[in-house]
């Protein structure tokens, strides 16, 4: 019925735009006659429902075409199915959700690491602050060596003693190195900071997709610019990894620096869709 229609306007609107039959007259005809002035502007009634150009028809059928131009417009969009409906609208905030808590697992991990890491250093500025314990295996055995000589040195007993909380500090921060590496935090924040990256762009690129499948457009505002902020954070703190694997100290603090703030970032985002999701929830149906 549209396709009728429109080759009916294109007829009408080839007919408006015959060319007057004058115009084809023969080439025998004199041309040396100049036109009076008066009958260039002379008007016949029957010359002219032939020869002249209609102009009501012309502007009726340019409304007609413009008309059903748009409403074939409106009615071309494509039909997103399932994707335009509740579930998957409601696929974007719940992997959104999700994602949070594995931003914040992922920190945690970041962070064992880290601690795992700078343990190190820690212990080993202990141990240049322990007295010397004459060749003995640990500060226990230096005590117990001292106080078993026959003049006993209490100054350098006193000295072995009071280092006893250091020597209690270092086992302990020993014990801790050792169960954070048990842990395996450098692979699994590894692992899970690639998922969040990819996951999460996939599906900040996703949500808006879906809006547009629903509404036709985009709504700008504070859920829109911290999805994309998040998405920039993202990015920064993957571009620091192989400078930090190198020991860049300033990569490692823009990468927590940059993590960090998306957290935060994220937890606004996950704020201002709430009242997006109870729109969804009252526009949209099943499934």
């Amino acid at each position: 019925m549209k396709i009728a229609l429109i080759l009916l306007s294109l007829c009408t609107l080839a007919q408006a735009f015959v060319a007057p039959k004058s115009a084809f007259a023969s080439p025998h005809a004199a041309v040396s006659t100049m036109p009076q002035p008066t009958a260039l502007f002379a008007h016949d009634d029957e010359d002219s429902s032939n020869n002249a150009l209609s102009f009501p028809s012309v502007a009726t059928t340019t409304a007609a075409l413009w008309s059903l131009t748009a409403t074939m417009a409106s009615a071309a969009g494509p039909d997103w199915g399932i994707f335009e409906g509740r579930t998957g609208s409601l696929l974007h905030p719940v992997m959104m959700a999700g994602l949070l808590a594995l931003s914040v697992s992922t920190a945690l991990l970041g962070f064992n690491w880290r601690r795992q890491r700078t343990l190190g250093d820690e212990i080993s500025a202990l141990k240049k602050t322990l007295p010397d314990l004459g060749g003995a295996k640990s500060l226990t055995d230096a005590i117990a060596a001292a106080k078993s000589e026959e003049t006993v040195n209490f100054a350098l007993v006193n000295k072995l003693e009071d280092a006893l909380p250091i020597q209690a500090e270092i086992a302990a921060l020993t014990a801790e190195r050792k169960e954070l590496a048990q842990g395996n935090n450098r692979d699994k924040h590894f692992s899970q900071g690639a998922t969040l990256a990819f996951l999460g762009t996939a599906f900040a690129i996703e949500g808006p997709l879906n809006t547009y499948a629903r509404a036709g457009k985009l709504f700008p505002g504070p859920h829109l610019y911290a999805g994309a902020g998040l998405v920039v954070l993202w990015a920064l703190a993957a571009a620091c990894v192989p400078a930090m694997q190198k020991g860049s100290d300033t990569a490692r603090t823009i990468h927590i620096g940059a993590n960090l703030a998306g957290i935060g970032m994220f937890a606004w985002q996950v704020t201002s869709g709430i009242p997006i999701l109870f729109k969804v929830l009252e526009f949209t149906k099943w499934p």
